[in-house]
Parts: structure tokens; sequence; C-alpha cells
């Protein structure tokens, strides 16, 4: 998509494509799977979807660019507030969920377990 619009338009949707893992593609190039956008009745772009497991890896990235720090320096309190924030986003919905974010947190999956029933009981 060429102009002033469709330039536009793009630059408005990519950082929510790049917050969720996705990718931009033209829209030719869209998959099955793929998302397309259109904007004033043109398809301006695709979206390609991360795979579940992609945008797990994705958000604990994003969590550590924020702390500024690797997620397993983190004290425990952070730690538990982090477990919370992920279970509310669908986390552990994802196979292999509790092992990737232990691994990411330094911590075992007992003790992530121990996190997500601390709040519940």
């Amino acid at each position: 998509m060429t102009g002033a619009g469709g330039e536009s338009f793009i630059a408005a949707v990519k950082p929510l494509v790049d917050a969720i893992g996705g990718e931009l593609l033209p829209p030719d190039e869209a998959g099955p799977d793929d998302v397309v956008l259109s904007w004033e009745g043109i398809d301006a772009l695709a979206v390609r979807l991360p795979q579940l497991a992609d945008s797990l890896d994705h958000i604990l990235a994003a969590m550590e660019r924020r702390r500024g720090r690797p997620l397993a320096e983190l004290d425990r309190r952070a730690k538990q507030e982090i477990v919370r924030t992920l279970e509310a986003r669908g986390a552990f919905a994802v196979r292999h969920g509790v092992e990737t974010v232990a691994g990411a947190l330094g911590v075992s999956r007992f003790t992530v377990y121990n996190y997500l029933n601390r709040d519940k009981g």
C-alpha cells in the first residue's frame, strides 16, 4: 500500500502487531491463517499472528525489557506479580507454559504453581 494514508495506517497498526509478536506482510502474501486488514476499502496489509508458544516467549522478553534486567534476578514479590499478570493473559493455557515461565523466572515449576495457588487460597 502506498500513499500517506496507507503509511499512516501501517504506522498506527505496527506497535500493536509488534506487541503481540506478529509480523506485517503485504496483503498478497497472506496465508490462510493470516489476518488481512483493509483501509478505506482496500486490503492494506496482512498480519501473521505468532504461535501461542512464541507469544509467551515474546511476552516474557517484553517484561524483561520493561524491568531492565533478567526476570530471574527479580525478588519473590516481583516474580509473583509477573505470574499473576501472565495468568491473567492466559500464559498457562499454553502447552509447557508453566515450564517456560519457571525457566524465565529461575524458579521451579512447583514454585510457579505455589504462586498461582497463593492467590486462590
